[in-house]
This record gives structure tokens, C-alpha cells and sequence, in this order.
């Protein structure tokens, strides 16, 4: 299958263009802000407890969830996968090597880090507000898979992390005349890949949604605070790695583990071992009586 010609520009306004990329994680985080409002709210799933905060304070928790993803993302990119960014901010040849760190419109966002900057932003939220952190963490969880969705989504249109040479009837070329304009050349060769990016779309966001849509709504286990966080680390931890084995590996790893562990399966190892143990620690307490 031929690329598509997408153009990642939706619309160019005056110096300024709207990139699907940039919209994409605008999507992610207006769905996810509506959905965990409605988690909050309805007072059935949490009963005998109640809502860790009120749909008012995550209105304010949601700046500071967007602020973690922005930041957590980007810097998360540059430390797992390129470091060599961090370098330019003082070797650089020019202000646009130098300030290649901040061009969040160019692409370049990691999961993990990400994540690891939304935990940090509710922990601190959390704290201010004196609301249970395992409860804050299993009403934000639900919706952090409409997020990977239209994350994945826009990885597919930017031609990005493709998937390993494949010969699977479904496998993409990731060359098109818009990537060529871009970069002069096609980065990912002219050889069929893996459409990884559709792939974690599909397990990653639709997949896990549904899950965690069942342990909200039909399971009831927001009455077991960290039950339902738990299953997010595990099955998100669990779909990065499957996709891992079909995803091009990284090419900065330490040639001892070339071949043996990509970047996305170390980092999601650690998800992996504490939704574990959340999960474990759920199930052997009874269920809250109070948030």
C-alpha cells in the first residue's frame, strides 16, 4: 500500500500553521477532560465512597495535566530518545539546532515521559487538595486512551515511528512527495513497514478504553482505590510491548541490547511491575466506604 499524501498543515493562518499533530493532542485532552468529568460526577460507580475531587477542581487539574503533557513529553523525548538534542542547546551551529529542544511543532514527543509529567502534575494537585491519590489516579486513568488514540492517529499522518520491513499484505510504503518536500529523502526507506502507529491506535487507545470502560462502569472497581490505575499501567505496559516486537527499534540503544529490548519495552517494564502490584493491593482490601 502507497502512503497517502497527507499534508500535516490543516490550515495555514497568516505565519502560523495548524498542524494535525498540535490538534490531535487538543482532541485527546478535551475528550479525556469531558470523559473524566462524567466519571466524576456520577456518583453510582463511586458509592459507597465518593469522588476524590469535584468536576469544578478538574477544570484546574486539567492545566496542569496539559502542562505535564506538554513538558513531560518533549523533555522525556530528548532524555530516552534523543539526547544528542540536549548537546545542541550549547554545540549547536545555529538558534535553530540550539532550540530544536522547544520546536514542539516539529514532532518528537515520548509516552512515558508524558505520563511520568501528568503523575507529578496530579500528585501535586492531589496533595493541595487533600483528595485520594489511588482514587485521583483511577478517575484520570479511563481517559488517558482517547488521548493515545488521536496520538497514534496523528503519528500515522506525520509518517512517523513505522513499523519493522514486512511483507504482510497490509504493510505500508512510508514515502509520499509531502515527506520528500520535507526532508529531502524518505526516512523510512521505500520498503513495506508495519502500520505500528494504526496498531498501538487500536490496542492502546480503543482496546484499553474499553477495558478500563468496563472497570468504571459495569466492574465497579472505583470502590478499590488504584484497581482501576493499575489495570491502565498493566495493559498499556503490556500493548506497548507486543507492538514493540513490529515497531522500528531504536537506533540509539546501547549495541548490547540492539535486538534484544527496545526503549518503549524497558520503560514500560516499571508500568508493568506497579499496576501489578496496585492490582494486588486493590484486590486484597475491601472496598472504601469514603473517598
Amino acid at each position: 500500500m502507497i502512503f497517502p499524501e497527507f499534508d500535516p498543515v490543516l490550515i495555514q493562518l497568516g505565519p502560523l500553521p495548524i498542524r494535525w499533530y498540535a490538534l490531535a493532542y487538543v482532541a485527546g485532552i478535551v475528550l479525556g477532560w469531558i470523559y473524566a468529568a462524567r466519571i466524576l460526577k456520577a456518583d453510582r460507580v463511586w458509592s459507597p465512597g465518593r469522588a476524590p475531587i469535584t468536576p469544578v477542581q478538574l477544570d484546574d487539574l486539567v492545566l496542569w495535566i496539559t502542562l505535564g503533557i506538554i513538558l513531560g513529553g518533549r523533555l522525556g523525548y530528548v532524555l530516552f530518545y534523543k539526547p544528542a538534542i540536549l548537546g545542541q542547546l550549547f554545540t549547536g551551529d545555529g538558534w535553530g539546532e540550539r532550540l530544536e529542544l522547544f520546536q514542539l511543532w516539529t514532532g518528537g514527543m515520548s509516552f512515558h515521559g508524558g505520563f511520568l509529567g501528568v503523575v507529578l502534575a496530579a500528585v501535586w494537585f492531589g496533595r493541595k487538595h487533600g483528595a485520594n491519590l489511588l482514587s485521583l489516579g483511577d478517575a484520570i486513568a479511563p481517559a488517558v486512551p482517547l488521548g493515545l488514540f488521536f496520538g497514534r492517529i496523528a503519528n500515522f499522518t506525520n509518517g512517523e515511528l513505522w513499523g519493522r520491513v514486512t511483507d504482510a499484505p497490509w504493510a505500508i510504503r512510508f514515502c509520499n512527495a509531502q515527506i520528500e518536500r520535507t526532508y529531502g529523502f524518505c526516512p523510512a526507506g521505500n520498503e513495506p513497514r508495519h502500520p505500528s502507529q494504526l496498531y498501538e491506535a487500536g490496542l492502546e487507545g480503543i482496546v484499553l478504553f474499553v477495558v478500563l470502560w468496563l472497570a468504571v462502569w459495569k466492574w465497579k472497581l472505583l470502590t478499590k482505590p488504584g484497581y482501576v490505575m493499575g489495570l491502565f499501567l498493566v495493559g498499556y505496559g503490556l500493548s506497548r510491548a507486543a507492538i514493540e516486537t513490529v515497531r522500528e527499534p531504536d537506533s540509539h540503544m546501547p549495541e548490547a541490547l540492539q535486538g534484544v529490548i527496545t526503549m518503549g519495552m524497558l520503560l514500560s517494564i516499571p508500568m508493568i511491575l506497579v499496576g501489578a502490584w496496585l492490582i494486588w493491593r486493590a484486590r486484597s482490601r475491601p472496598p472504601v466506604t469514603a473517598a
